[in-house]
């Protein structure tokens, strides 16, 4: 963050002449933007500085923290004996920075909370999250609303106090002294695995945290906190270690901001695909299938076929080839590909059959390498673009399955582009505006985009890879799509760019991705013959505009709450009566309707009218049309938007050219 310097002028300084030139040079130098000059003796914290900066008269007050180049530093941080220069830049309340600390030291709070109030308990880890925190606790039992509760209340005890925090510096002995007398088992474990023998612990009050930072000066400065929720955590996300309660919370410097955050919460709950599945009857998962493995109900498979024949029509366009593939595959093919080095953690346990051992696939692009390879292919044939709809099975923990946003049997939508090195860059364009093309389709038009660089645990040389992001990058610029570096999550045979979109509440979804790979080609020895007569490698292009059917249809629902655009909805419009003297005119309306190709149902029961339009509102049906005696004796029809909106006296002509302008996506024609 780049901030306007302040004018110059007069600063104060600490007081320096009576010092030797000896300890003159044992005096750090600091600038501290938007205030000046300082000097502070090495080892010493920065709030030692805090009297002099309280003299200077800045609109914003004091700082919460700093940040130092790409880091977040404290108050509490003391300077390095071989530092003598340090250029800060303030981190204030309305710093997105800012909140950071702020939770990471509301995090400390429910840890001294849940200690004076179960002082039994033992403390995990307690990190921020992207919106407020949380902290796993070992407790015999569940914590329940009412503990929540009381937590809550000893929480604003503890911040009522102002406890001020301070950190120290210990020894690994010192540190394993303190933790143990605390009966901390976990703390432990932590401090055994620590490379360094400088362990850095905070304070509050009694209260004692092993602990990085950065924090607050004080629990004080905390306004703003609600505890949320709890669930179970295994320690350390491994099912082998001991159940842990998690307790997540979050923190604002502003009751405001609390107020608005929980007020988008409720939102969220609303829109929760979860409760919207099941509502509106688009899915199903039931323990007596399997965890994680997706039955679509009739009107959700209505929309996956929309979207899956708007993507087949969209690829043929662009000169994709259609393929489908086996679930199954022999496990030796997960060697080759190297799956089983990398990979296994996340796949089914293999199965023995006929003396030979076969896997359930985790993934499609083994097999469309063996239809690349099944014969020789010319410079002249590529590029290659293969592309299916398949599904595939991954192995993910429990404790992470979520909805459909997180399965284990799941259908990407995927590509593989076999290409030559001179024609990679304009297969990477044409993917991005395909990406791109889609992702407007379903209503989503702000994204960011990511570039991820080469990971610890790689297959193929560092020169192989820096090819590949020098061609991800290249072919981004071209786009002029702005993008950021996210270095080591690149996948492990090659770098990738994934797009995440942004979703009505301002949510970043991760669906598109795209990855080019000098790896697999390389160990399924793929081959083309050149313009020499000579054999040479293709690059292979992995993509997915969508990720998987299953993921973005959990985005989609909670993107539109369940009232999808018409050319997707399920259901586009029911035709309702209002007494049974209607019935034969609502038939025949209904048969129009259905001959014209919508997506049309008719509700002719002997409710009140009142009873069936609420019933297609809940179903978030987009148009409902009523017809009593007068539109009958008219031959007209009265219309009813899922806004509430009425169309009266039409013409069923009218209504027809109206919704065939709605009937398809109009921003791919």
């Amino acid at each position: 963050m780049t901030r306007k310097r302040s004018a110059v002028r007069s600063r104060p300084r600490l007081p320096l002449n009576h010092l030797s030139k000896g300890e003159l040079i044992e005096k750090l130098k600091i600038h501290i933007k938007e205030f000046g000059d300082f000097h502070l003796p090495s080892g010493q914290p920065l709030k030692t500085l805090i009297p002099e900066l309280k003299k200077i008269k800045t609109p914003k007050g004091l700082p919460v923290a700093f940040k130092f180049n790409s880091d977040i530093i404290d108050w509490h941080t003391p300077i390095p004996d071989e530092t003598k220069d340090l250029i800060l830049e303030p981190i204030y309340p309305n710093d997105k920075e800012a909140l950071e600390v702020l939770r990471h030291t509301a995090s400390h709070i429910l840890a001294q909370a849940v200690k004076e109030l179960f002082p039994e308990a033992q403390l995990g880890i307690g990190p921020t999250i992207e919106e407020g925190f949380y902290y796993d606790i070992s407790y015999p039992r569940p914590f329940t609303e009412d503990d929540l509760a009381l937590i809550e209340k000893k929480i604003q005890e503890i911040i009522k106090k102002n406890l001020p925090l301070d950190r120290k510096v210990l020894n690994r002995k010192d540190a394993e002294a303190i933790f143990s007398k605390l009966n901390e088992n976990f703390k432990l474990e932590l401090i055994r695995e620590f490379d360094d023998s400088q362990i850095s612990i905070y304070t509050q009050g009694e209260f004692i945290d092993l602990c990085r930072g950065p924090h607050l000066l004080t629990t004080g400065q905390v306004k703003a906190l609600k505890l949320l929720s709890v669930a179970g955590a295994y320690w350390r996300g491994e099912e082998r270690n001991p159940m842990l309660w998690r307790i997540y919370g979050t923190a604002f410097f502003d009751e405001k901001d609390l107020k608005a955050y929980l007020e988008h919460l409720e939102e969220v709950k609303k829109r929760d695909h979860r409760k919207l599945g099941k509502d509106l009857e688009l899915f199903l998962i039931d323990e007596d299938i399997g965890p994680g493995l997706v039955l679509w109900l009739p009107k959700g498979a209505l929309i996956r076929k929309q979207i899956e024949d708007l993507w087949r029509e969209e690829h043929l366009k662009r000169d994709y080839q259609l393929v489908f593939t086996p679930h199954i595959a022999l496990r030796d093919l997960w060697k080759t590909s190297g799956h089983l080095d990398f990979y296994v953690e996340n796949m089914y346990p293999s199965m023995e059959l006929e003396n030979r051992v076969y896997q359930l696939k985790p993934m499609n692009c083994p097999f469309h390498i063996f239809i690349y390879n099944q014969k020789r292919r010319s410079y002249r044939d590529l590029p290659i673009r293969l592309c299916e709809l398949g599904t595939v099975y991954r192995f993910e923990r429990s404790g992470v399955l979520h909805g459909l946003l997180r399965v284990r049997g799941f259908t990407q939508d995927d590509a593989h582009i076999f290409c030559r090195e001179d024609q990679l860059e304009e297969e990477l364009i044409g993917v991005l505006d395909l990406v791109i093309t889609f992702l407007k389709v379903f209503g989503f038009e702000e994204y960011q985009i990511f570039l991820s660089t080469r990971p610890e645990k790689f297959v193929g040389s560092p020169e192989i890879w820096d090819k590949a992001e020098r061609a991800l990058k290249s072919a981004l610029e071209n786009k002029e799509l702005a993008y950021q570096i996210d270095p080591g999550e690149g996948v492990f045979y090659g770098p990738k760019i994934d797009l995440k979109i942004k979703d009505t509440l301002g949510r970043f979804w991760q669906c598109s991705t795209i990855q080019v790979d000098f790896n697999l080609p390389e160990r399924f020895d793929l081959v083309y013959v050149n313009e020499e007569n000579k054999f040479s490698r293709p690059i292979m292009i992995h993509r997915a505009l969508l990720g998987s059917l299953e993921r973005f249809f959990g985005v989609l629902i909670e993107h539109y709450a369940g009232a999808f655009p018409f050319w997707l909805a399920p259901i586009q419009v029911r035709v309702l009566t209002i007494t049974d003297r209607n019935v034969s005119y609502g038939e025949k309306i209904f048969q129009e309707l259905k001959s014209a190709g919508f997506r049309v149902d008719k509700d002719f029961k002997g409710e009140k009218i009142s009873y069936k339009i609420r019933s297609a509102q809940l179903e978030k049906i987009p148009y409902m049309i009523i017809l009593g005696d007068k539109e009958e004796q008219a031959q007209t029809i009265s219309v009813r938007k899922r806004n509430g909106e009425l169309l009266q006296n039409l013409k069923l002509s009218d209504l027809l050219q109206l919704l065939k302008s709605e009937l398809s996506p109009l921003s791919l024609h």
